[in-house]
């Protein structure tokens, strides 16, 4: 059978993949739109029930805020006719109080004027007693002030007194002690001091030879005592050499002698001074006499004791501040005079051995001797305690000579110190110079 509705439909062509993803994400799509759609109509639904439960709550809310402030407002008109009530009172208080005031104010006015006028009346009554009082303070001060100098005057004149008592009886007590002194060097024989003048000094200068380039030593002390050997032993010289100082057993210097060192480079000088005695000269007139206030130092020789004449000597030299040197001489007679007290006798037939100890002890006797009367000597003078110098000639000799003798005691020491003496005072002296040369 023929015809146009007859015509077979061409077939279909198959779905291919792609048209088979893009159906199921589409019905994949819808599904979830009818989801999201029923989520949709469910939170709808709940909004409408949260929003009918606010309206409640809101309107529950007003209902009661309507009453609250019915409530409020119906406070607030008691509070209101209080308040009336009350400023109706404040204003009868106030009429009151005005009038209580009217009445006290003139009262304090009145009382304020009885006031003024009692101070007024007061502070006239300070004023006056104020004046008083300061004029009795400023006549009071003028007193006192008087009073004052009054007492400084009295007190002057009592210190002045008690100022003029004590120099009296200074005076009476420096005079008591001068003739006291005078008393007591009278009955011991001893005169007073006498000090050269400023030509007496020069002219023992010139006596003397002095020179300010030279130190000059004075050996003193009373006759007989070894002043001659002791000045040839301090020159490097025997008793009997050429130049030598004259010696013996009595006094051989009536006049000073003047010995000038062997060596030319020793700038010294020693000087053999006559003893006590010999001149027919008073121990007190001594010093003075034979110039020794010019020396650089004295040596006081003694031998046997210690003199009211060495006393004179040294008390003198501590006067003029001129160093002295206490020597005892002849120690080897001494202790040889000693040895023989102990029994000692040269034609016995003793050991060495026995000799020497008995030396030894003798020594240490004579030393010991001799070193306490200076001592006591010195301390019954008043005068200080000072070092004695215990030689013999020929260790003396010995030890200028540069030899080393054996029975040496202070040989060595006296030399040292001597030359140390004339070292620090020509020092001394060169300082002074250079001083004077500078200044000019």
């Amino acid at each position: 059978m023929g015809g146009l509705f007859s015509r077979s439909r061409p077939e279909a062509p198959s779905p291919s993949l792609v048209d088979i993803k893009a159906r199921q994400d589409a019905e994949a799509a819808a599904a979830q739109a009818r989801k999201d759609a029923e989520d949709a109509r469910a939170q709808i639904t709940e909004l409408i029930r949260s929003n009918q439960e606010s309206q409640q709550k809101a309107m529950a809310a007003q209902q009661a805020a309507l009453q609250a402030a019915a409530a409020s407002q119906d406070q607030a008109h008691k509070e209101m006719m209080a308040m009336v009530q009350a400023e109706r009172a404040a204003n009868d208080a106030r009429i009151q109080a005005e009038a209580a005031a009217r009445t006290a104010g003139e009262e304090a006015k009145q009382r304020a004027a009885e006031a003024e006028q009692e101070r007024k009346r007061t502070a006239a009554v300070q004023e006056q007693a104020k004046r008083d009082a300061q004029a009795a303070q400023e006549q009071a001060k003028k007193l006192q002030e008087a009073a004052d100098e009054e007492k400084r005057k009295a007190t002057a004149a009592q210190d002045a007194a008690n100022a003029a008592k004590k120099v009296a009886e200074e005076e009476v007590k420096v005079a008591n002690t001068a003739k006291e002194e005078a008393e007591r060097k009278l009955k011991e024989g001893i005169q007073p001091v006498v000090t050269p003048t400023p030509e007496e000094v020069s002219a023992a200068k010139r006596k003397v030879q002095y020179r300010e380039d030279l130190f000059h030593f004075a050996v003193a002390g009373v006759a007989g005592g070894g002043k001659s050997s002791l000045i040839n032993a301090f020159r490097g010289l025997r008793n009997k050499d050429i130049g030598s100082a004259a010696t013996g057993v009595t006094e051989t210097t009536l006049a000073m002698a003047r010995y000038a060192s062997p060596n030319a480079e020793y700038p010294y000088v020693w000087y053999d001074v006559p003893g006590a005695g010999t001149l027919k000269i008073p121990d007190w007139q001594y010093f003075n006499a034979q110039g020794l206030y010019v020396f650089d130092c004295i040596i006081v020789l003694f031998d046997n004791r210690f003199t009211m004449t060495d006393i004179a000597i040294l008390t003198n030299c501590r006067r003029f501040k001129i160093p002295t040197y206490i020597v005892r001489s002849k120690a080897d007679q001494h202790i040889r005079n000693i040895m023989k007290d102990m029994g000692y006798d040269s034609d016995d037939d003793e050991s060495e051995d026995q000799k020497k100890k008995l030396y030894q002890a003798a020594r240490q006797q004579f030393i010991q001797q001799t070193r306490q009367s200076v001592k006591d000597n010195l301390e019954n003078a008043n005068m200080p305690d000072q070092r004695v110098y215990i030689v013999s000639n020929e260790p003396m000799l010995g030890v200028v000579k540069e030899k080393r003798p054996k029975k040496v005691i202070d040989e060595i020491e006296l030399l040292n110190d001597l030359i140390g003496e004339a070292q620090t005072r020509r020092a001394r002296r060169d300082a002074e110079v250079a001083t004077i040369m500078k200044e000019k």
